[in-house]
């Protein structure tokens, strides 16, 4: 979950990431000889009186002196590495540093628009998992799922990888053909796919109507979501519709804020809709904001291991206050909250400063959101286009609307 308020990229003024907390330091007491450190500055902007940082330095001046391959040393690299290494100590594989080219990148994602093969991926248990492949995406269309495990990529080991890592590896020009090799629950052994790159344009909604029903899906809850979420709501109130099929499943999230506020298209304005909850305590407590003009339509709402973040918090929300029945599987359990901070030379570091809890207290994050009503997706299913989960969906609100 990324939050996205006006300041949600905070420029810093220190230079380098204030070389980011590791080149920021003094170089201590030295013992023995004292060689100029070369390819850094900064050396003592902001340093913590209680951190003795020579450890560091002294490393850094003894592969200075005796590395043997020294056209290898690239200070900034070493700068990088050093930093990933910090934040891989956190055990937290969505606090990440994000190198200016990864930063770019990662902007062009929220966009909705890149290059690749168009899928969520993020490491579960440790293992690199898709979240969700993207509609209409590459990755979709050659048979990737939710659920995934990534264990080869090219002819490299997946194993252990990091996950901006694994990004680099698998997005890539229009045109180009990355192989993967997948694992997936039931399977004895891996399979190989090949994928060929594209262009991705991630869309937000479809919005089809039957039998009275509006099966509204969402794909994504990026920058322009809450703009193209109106037009579905208009057109949901000019058709008026006994009831709604809310899909979310392989909604990988998004923006909190997003969520927040198509969450409050369904909500009494000021009902809760999520519950940050930060290490030191504190609690921050979104709420509705009251253009409710959906609150009064019986909704079923559709999930899968594919829907994550945003979309557990809309799915959290709408349970836990107007008791509408989840129907598929059990969600991802992506509950934590990142904060991005831009630097000026382009890099920038995502860190997780909250868990977020459902209306109810519900902290979900490894856990997920089990649905009421457990429909499962066979691979023959998706091989034969068959949906058992929508159709149980128009099942239960067909119900619903009868009992009115």
């Amino acid at each position: 979950m990324l939050k996205n308020r006006k300041n949600i990229i905070r420029i810093s003024l220190v230079l380098l990431v204030t070389v980011l907390i590791f080149v920021s330091f003094s170089i201590g007491r030295e013992i023995g000889r004292k060689e100029p450190i070369c390819g850094v500055i900064n050396l003592d902007q902001g340093k913590p009186k209680e951190v003795d940082f020579s450890i560091f330095w002294n490393v850094w001046r003894t592969v200075q002196e005796k590395f043997v391959d020294k056209d290898k040393l690239d200070p900034e690299e070493m700068v990088y590495g050093a930093i990933d290494g910090m934040l891989k100590s956190l055990d937290d594989p969505y606090t990440i540093f994000l190198t200016p080219k990864e930063t770019k990148e990662f902007m062009e994602d929220l966009s909705g628009k890149f290059e690749g093969v168009g899928m969520e991926i993020g490491i579960r248990d440790n293992i690199l998992t898709v979240i969700a492949p993207l509609e209409g995406s590459p990755a979709q269309k050659a048979g990737i799922m939710a659920g995934d495990e990534i264990v080869g990529i090219n002819d490299k080991s997946a194993i252990g990888i990091k996950l901006e890592k694994a990004v680099q590896l698998i997005r890539g020009a229009k045109g180009t053909e990355v192989r993967l090799k997948v694992l997936r629950q039931g399977w004895k052994e891996p399979k190989e796919f090949k994928i060929i790159r594209d262009v991705i344009e991630i869309p937000t909604y479809k919005l089809e109507f039957k039998d009275d029903v509006a099966y509204l899906r969402i794909y994504q809850f990026f920058s322009k979501s809450s703009a193209d979420f109106k037009k579905a709501a208009k057109t949901i109130l000019t058709r008026k519709p006994k009831g709604i099929v809310l899909d979310l499943r392989n909604n990988p999230g998004g923006y909190l804020e997003v969520a927040q506020d198509i969450a409050s298209w369904f909500l009494p304005k000021g009902e809760t809709v999520v519950i940050e909850k930060f290490g030191d305590g504190r609690e921050k407590i979104y709420k509705a904001r009251g253009h409710d003009f959906l609150k009064n339509y019986p909704i079923v709402v559709l999930v899968n291991q594919g829907s994550a973040s945003a979309s557990e918090i809309l799915a959290g929300a709408l349970r836990d206050n107007r008791g509408a029945k989840l129907i598929g599987e059990k969600t991802f359990g992506k509950g934590s909250v990142q904060e991005l901070t831009s630097f000026l030379n382009g890099a920038a570091v995502k860190v997780t400063v909250a868990r977020w809890l459902t209306p109810k207290g519900s902290l979900i994050n490894g856990k997920g959101l089990s649905p009421d009503i457990e429909v499962a997706m066979s691979e023959d299913d998706y091989n034969q286009g068959k949906d058992p989960q929508l159709d149980k969906a128009f099942e239960v609100i067909k119900d619903i609307i009868n009992e009115k």
